[in-house]
């Protein structure tokens, strides 16, 4: 249960915010991570004496000397949530409690200061009441992407936990991630790289987990496919997941499996969520570790119907072609997203767009 904040994030308006035609261009057709709104949300921790200066300011550069810590040893934090507007006008996002508490996690392995939920949750309210005009209508999957991310700002050459940290907030009008209906995409079976190690950074929202996924991402594309899907760094026999996404398999007989969380694996707030979600759609929801061999005799045989990856950005993304140095195979229907994904995907978009009742209060109001 979240406390009252200790933080007070001050407004400090921009005058020059963008024009009304600007940001109606924008919000027409925004993509994805490409534009940003007018102000950011900061705060900065210093050793002996804890978090301070919270503020919302305007949107621009961040200052850092060539020493900062961050540049040289990647002490770095973030996470992702998305604000979605509901009919009435109101601004909701979906589990940010989740987030605050993958956050503090991430924050622990990395070494970095904590920063308590209901202050989190205050940064959040804070950055999205000065700028809700910049979240999207409602009626569609168009949301306001959130990314909070902590950084070392100390400027310092030396291998310990920094003495000052940086966290910021900022945000992103977001498109529908699918557009044209869901398609499924390609996945190149890394041999070569691994995301992560137990022991690790793998269960950490860091981006050192996604620059080591960079490689094995070109590698796919080099062979036609979209993304790469990672084994375990000991055996190379295990599905762990994607570089930003969490995999489930679909069974005929009603199971939906993921791997269990190793240590290596991020513990996604989507797939927690569909875990929860799985016996009210008549799902049986499994957690284990699945060898890719038993992937591929599944999907040969039919025991396997579907498989599919999750996410904040896509929520849902079906899974086709699985294409390896070995040869490929094909995991559900040809072109399209399968009946579970597709079902999956949108009940959580009606809870998280208020289109159905929110039963579990997954829902935080934000505007």
């Amino acid at each position: 249960m979240s406390t009252s904040p200790s933080l007070n994030f001050a407004v400090a308006e921009r005058p020059d915010r963008a024009s009304d035609a600007d940001r109606d261009a924008v919000l027409a057709s925004p993509g994805f991570g490409q534009h940003f709104t007018d102000h950011m949300a900061l705060a900065t921790w210093r050793k002996g004496e804890g978090w301070g200066d919270p503020r919302v300011t305007a949107y621009g550069p961040l200052q850092l000397d060539p020493s900062a810590a961050v540049l040289h040893y990647a002490q770095e934090i973030f996470e992702g949530m998305k604000a979605y507007r509901h009919e009435d006008g109101s601004v909701w996002t979906f589990r940010p409690e989740a987030n605050a508490a993958r956050f503090s996690r991430s924050a622990h392995r990395l070494a970095l200061p904590a920063l308590d939920e209901a202050d989190f949750l205050e940064s959040l309210r804070a950055l999205v009441r000065t700028d809700v005009d910049w979240v999207p209508a409602t009626g569609g999957e168009e949301s306001l992407y959130l990314r909070p991310f902590m950084f070392a700002s100390e400027s310092f050459l030396g291998v310990r936990p920094a003495n000052e940290v940086t966290y910021c907030v900022i945000a992103s009008p977001a498109g529908a991630y699918f557009s044209g209906g869901l398609k499924p995409v390609s996945l190149w079976i890394s041999e070569h790289y691994s995301r992560a190690g137990v022991g690790g950074t793998g269960a950490a929202k860091c981006g050192g987990n996604y620059a080591s996924s960079l490689a094995a991402q070109v590698e796919a594309a080099e062979n036609g496919c979209d993304q790469s899907v990672f084994l375990d760094s000991v055996e190379q026999k295990y599905i762990e997941e994607l570089g930003g996404m969490n995999v489930f398999l679909v069974y005929k007989d009603g199971r939906i499996v993921t791997p269990e969380l190793s240590g290596s694996i991020l513990e996604g707030v989507t797939r927690s969520s569909i875990l929860e979600l799985a016996k009210d759609l008549d799902l049986t929801p499994e957690e284990r570790r699945i060898t890719l061999e038993e992937w591929r005799a599944g999907a040969e045989s039919g025991e396997i119907t579907e498989a599919f990856a999750c996410g904040t950005a896509a929520v849902i993304t079906p899974v086709g072609r699985m294409v390896s140095t070995e040869g490929e195979f094909r995991t559900g229907p040809e072109g399209e997203g399968g009946p579970v994904a597709t079902k999956i995907r949108e009940t959580l978009l009606a809870i998280q767009t208020g289109r159905a009742e929110d039963t579990r209060g997954w829902l935080t109001r934000l505007a």
